[in-house]
């Protein structure tokens, strides 16, 4: 893809997978990376963000004789969520009328 993802919108697409249910690092880097091209060495800075801002929390579950850290959205993850989702919408709409032509004030 063409396009670089800033930080509030991979910070957007984190929290929107992590909506749908908890996971663990590989599984949520193999979620985003169905869409857009990213390394877990970009993803796990993220994650650390996410998590001091109090918007994920992480817990550790047994797994094969290892630990596998999960994470998982908090209420403020869920409200920092909505309100990208809120902001994304009127980014992509502002978008399309300048991509696909049209007025502004329609």
């Amino acid at each position: 893809m063409v396009f670089q993802l800033g930080s509030a919108l991979l910070d957007a697409c984190v929290l929107a997978v992590l909506d749908r249910g908890d996971t663990y690092g590989y599984v949520l880097t193999q979620n985003i990376k169905e869409i857009v091209e990213i390394s877990e060495s970009t993803l796990y800075p993220v994650l650390r963000r996410l998590q001091k801002d109090n918007s994920l929390t992480t817990y550790d579950m047994a797994y094969q004789g290892r630990n596998r850290r999960y994470y998982a959205i908090t209420p403020q993850g869920k409200a920092r969520l909505n309100y990208y989702l809120g902001e994304w919408n009127d980014y992509k709409y502002k978008l399309d009328k300048i991509l696909y032509g049209g007025n502004e004030n329609e």
